[in-house]
């Protein structure tokens, strides 16, 4: 079966909604990963699961830091909204719509200078036009670094 058309990046391979729910969540993750010019790429993002509901992923620290040697708030906080997105287009008719960070929002309780983060995107609103989520960014000890919320629009094309 060929993968519907979207207006999302060329290369994302996008499953059909009846395909979507035969993909364990690392086989979808595969899909979502590789996708080159973006910023999930330059920061090195790796989509480790997604479901409709729940999406993980990783990111190295390196590469990622702000002057004082810490993870860049600014990359925990894409990561959190990179993960919101891709999301919200699970739970979507791409071939129509495509969701789009509109708000995020974080608190950063602990510096991390080395390794990976993990970060966890949990559904908590699914609307018509609306989608809010939860994430969690935790360093290599599991220890939580950001707390972040992020709300994606749905948009149809040509709106």
């Amino acid at each position: 079966m060929t993968p519907p058309q979207t207006a999302l990046h060329p290369d994302l391979q996008m499953p059909s909604p009846d395909e979507l729910d035969t993909l364990t969540p690392e086989a979808l993750a595969a899909r979502l990963n590789g996708l080159s010019g973006t910023l999930g790429e330059r920061l090195g993002i790796e989509v480790l699961t997604a479901s409709r509901e729940r999406l993980t992923a990783r990111m190295p620290v390196e590469g990622n830091r702000q002057p004082a040697g810490r993870l860049h708030g600014g990359a925990s906080l894409a990561l959190a909204e990179e993960l919101a997105s891709v999301g919200t287009w699970l739970n979507l008719d791409v071939r129509r719509q495509v969701g789009v960070g509109v708000d995020v929002s974080g608190t950063h309780v602990r510096g991390v200078t080395d390794g990976h983060v993990t970060a966890e995107a949990t559904l908590a609103y699914r609307g018509r036009t609306l989608m809010v989520w939860t994430v969690e960014v935790r360093d290599g000890r599991g220890r939580t670094t950001t707390l972040a919320r992020c709300t994606c629009n749905v948009v149809t094309h040509g709106s």
